[in-house]
């Protein structure tokens, strides 16, 4: 008889939740599609103060931005813009024609529009406080 239990996934029942999205996939002409972590590193000698990074698919059209983050000491000074400049500039190279990410509403979403992207979702009262998630994207030049 199944039965259906609240617990974990362990690691091989994981493997195979992954393996049979993947073979889904294939069956639909879709085969799994390795992805690439690129990123930027903002030093000031040893001291880490920010970074740009994410992950583009293998066909890498689409990049998902995972990480903008500076230093709050260090902000205000042009470096997020900076960082996701250089990011952007590397992900042409590589043939990525939008980006896109999460913020929230009390984080920076005027910071992304101001660097061109547009919101294509937004979810209302998402955090406990009440602010919502917003996701934004951009096409890239």
């Amino acid at each position: 008889m199944i039965e259906i239990v609240e617990r974990d996934l362990r690691e091989a029942e994981l493997a195979r939740v992954h393996a049979g999205f993947d073979e889904h996939g294939v069956e639909f002409g879709n085969p799994p599609m390795p992805s690439l972590r690129v990123g930027f590193v903002a030093v000031d000698g040893d001291r880490f103060v920010g970074c740009s990074s994410g992950l583009a698919c293998d066909t890498r059209r689409w990049f998902y931005l995972t990480d903008l983050f500076v230093e709050k000491a260090d902000r205000q000074r042009g470096l997020g813009a900076a960082l996701l400049r250089a990011l952007e500039t590397r992900l042409i190279t590589l043939g990525s024609e939008w980006i896109w990410t999460w913020t929230a509403a009390f984080e920076a979403p005027g910071f992304y529009e101001k660097q061109g992207y547009s919101v294509f979702c937004e979810m209302d009262r998402w955090y406990a406080t009440g602010h919502s998630r917003i996701g934004l994207w951009k096409r890239l030049a």
